[in-house]
Formats: C-alpha cells, structure tokens, sequence
C-alpha cells in the first residue's frame, strides 16, 4: 500500500507531499490541478513494482530493472513525446524532477529522479527491497468491457491512442473468476451490484462480454453506460482482481453516473475500502463526496479516509490541503458553484415574479 508520496517539478505540481490512508482517499479540485496525473503516477509506481522481469525471477528489485520499468511506465501511461515533458517547465529554464513514494512496507521507498532533455531514463537513488504482490487497478473516466474484444492485441501491434493503463485493464477483465477460499466475501460486495444491474457479467469464448439475466442475454454495448461501468468492477471483483491488499485508482466514478447510480457506486467503494483495498478516487462530484461522508459517518471505526483538495494560487501553483475530513482539504469547487448558481436561479426567479 502506497503511504507517502513526494512531488518536485512533477508536471504542475512544484513542491507537495500526499499522505495517504490504507483505505479511502478522495481528491476533488478544478480541472488542470493534476487529479488525474496524481492517480496516474500511483499506479505508475505500483505496477511497475507488481511485475518484476523474468530475469528477476527470485530476487528483489534491481537498479537496472525499476529504472527502466519506471521510464517505460511513465512514458506509456502518460504518453509525452519525450520523458522530460512531464517536468515542471518555467521561462527560467528546466526543472528537475524529484518523486518519492513510501509503502507500507517497513523501509519500502523509491525515489527517482529525471529532467527537461530526459527522453527515457530516469536515475533511481533508492530501491524497494521487494515486489509488490498485487496488481494495482486502475479505471479510467469511461467503460472498458465494450472496447474489450482483441483490444489487447490490437494496442500491442498498432500504435492507438491508447494509454497503458487500458491495455491492463482488459487484461484484468479477461482474467479467470475467482475460485479462492474468500468466495463469501466476492458474493457479499457482487450480489448488490448484480441487483442494481439486473443480471450478472459474463465473458463468452468469442471474446465479448453480455449482461445476463433469467431471461437470456444483452450484447454489453446495449447496456446503458452508467451500468457498463458497474459491471466492469463487479467483473474485477469476481476475478479477484479487487481483493485484500489490492489498490484501486479510479478516475471520476461519478462520469455518466445518474445520483441513485452515485449512491450504490459510494458503498461500493467503502466496502471494498473495508475489506483492505486501498481506494483511490478522483471526482468533481458533491454529490458523490456527500455520499461517502454519510457512509463513513455510519461506520464504526473500520474505514478512515483522506480528503486531498487541489487548489491553483494566484502564482498558478497548485496547493495540496489535505486532512482526515473533507473541511481540512479546503473549499469544494463543486459546492461554491452550485452555491452561487442557487443564488443566480433565485435572483432570476425573483426577478421573473417581480
């Protein structure tokens, strides 16, 4: 589980530092504050150390492995023209990048550094002592399960564009159900997404994926999109791909996602979050972050979450606040704008009767 992770001149963040929790963490800001990229480099770091080389077959992390896995990692997951690009550029010149990320693990921590003319290396100061045993999992804003079908393939012969991450996904996807000793604990967090749904996933020898129910099948392009995207996590989780000490980065859940939908994807994320994945989530939605109160609110101590806002200064800078309550991370844009459009509806329907 990522801990801790240190930010210098990485794309527009200058100078920050994120403490994470085991369980649920939840980061809102405008757009072009670096949620995304914040989600992105997470899984960065755990991917890369989740796959070691087959020339590692038997022993910990080398130099000469992480620095090229972490330098093709983030050239393929945040897809720059050159490595460099994603260091903070000012008029002054270039800037060297520093990221240092701190696991769970007693002494686990990587740091690597790179720069502006950096095309595809990095330079890794201090090493994990071991892989990481779980995948992590990342979703990105929209469905995968109607892309599925030879996208693999295709993403490996044909320059699309694609970042890596979906290219993981689909692997995940089309990884075998889970038939493990934790069976109970699958059916409890599948079996509301399945009502919600209707039917339950299921992926035919063809390659597709249908939504089947009592009365046959539905092709999953006809499913509704909303539901597309619950289907795709309740197919992670009878796979085992969301499990005990897994991570979860999930990229706007609420996208496309009407508030009944918001609510059922809100337990979702706590259930999981309190049977020891780490859930990472990026929203701009009030709704969503209300939701995830209440829910945390009811919970008797098995589930703590961080709140991370993301803030541009006047100076174009991007401030962290960060807290274990949602008022420590600062103002919630999404509350000041429905505020004030509350305000502009009432003067215009004042003003109408007047």
């Amino acid at each position: 589980m990522l801990k801790q992770l240190k930010l210098a001149n990485f794309t527009v963040f200058h100078d920050v530092t994120f403490q994470f929790s085991e369980k649920l963490n939840i980061i809102h800001g405008i757009n072009g504050t670096g949620k995304t990229h914040v989600l992105k480099l997470a899984y960065v770091l755990q991917h890369a150390l989740a796959n070691p080389p087959l020339t590692a077959a038997g022993i910990g992390p080398t130099k000469v492995a992480l620095q090229r896995a972490f330098a093709e990692e983030l050239v393929e997951v945040f897809r720059p023209e050159a490595l460099g690009r994603l260091a903070t550029r000012t008029p002054k010149g270039r800037k060297t990048v520093e990221v240092s990320a701190r696991f769970k693990q007693s002494g686990q921590r990587a740091l690597f550094t790179f720069h502006t003319a950096s095309k595809t290396e990095v330079k890794l100061d201090r090493i994990p002592t071991i892989w990481l045993r779980k995948q992590p999992v990342f979703l990105p804003t929209r469905e995968a399960l109607t892309i599925y079908p030879g996208f693999v393939s295709l993403f490996d012969t044909t320059a699309i564009e694609f970042d890596r991450t979906w290219r993981d996904l689909c692997l995940l996807l089309g990884a075998p159900l889970s038939r493990g000793v934790k069976a109970a604990n699958v059916r409890q967090l599948l079996e509301p997404l399945e009502e919600v749904m209707g039917g339950r996933i299921e992926l035919d020898t063809s390659g597709k994926f249908y939504l089947k129910d009592d009365r046959g099948r539905i092709e999953m392009h006809l499913v509704a999109e909303g539901l597309r995207k619950l289907a795709m996590v309740a197919r992670l989780i009878a796979t085992g791909g969301l499990e005990e000490k897994g991570c979860l980065l999930w990229d706007e859940p609420d996208a496309n996602l009407n508030p009944r939908l918001v609510k059922k994807v809100a337990t979702v994320l706590v259930s999981l979050a309190k049977q020891g994945v780490q859930v990472f989530i990026a929203t701009h939605s009030l709704f969503l972050m209300r939701e995830l109160h209440i829910l945390l609110r009811q919970q008797t101590g098995d589930v703590n979450a961080r709140y991370f806002g993301l803030h541009l200064t006047e100076e174009d800078v991007v401030e962290v606040l960060q807290g274990d309550d949602i008022g420590e991370s600062g103002d919630v844009a999404a509350l000041d704008e429905d505020l004030e459009q509350s305000d502009r509806y009432i003067d215009q329907e004042t003003g109408a009767r007047s």
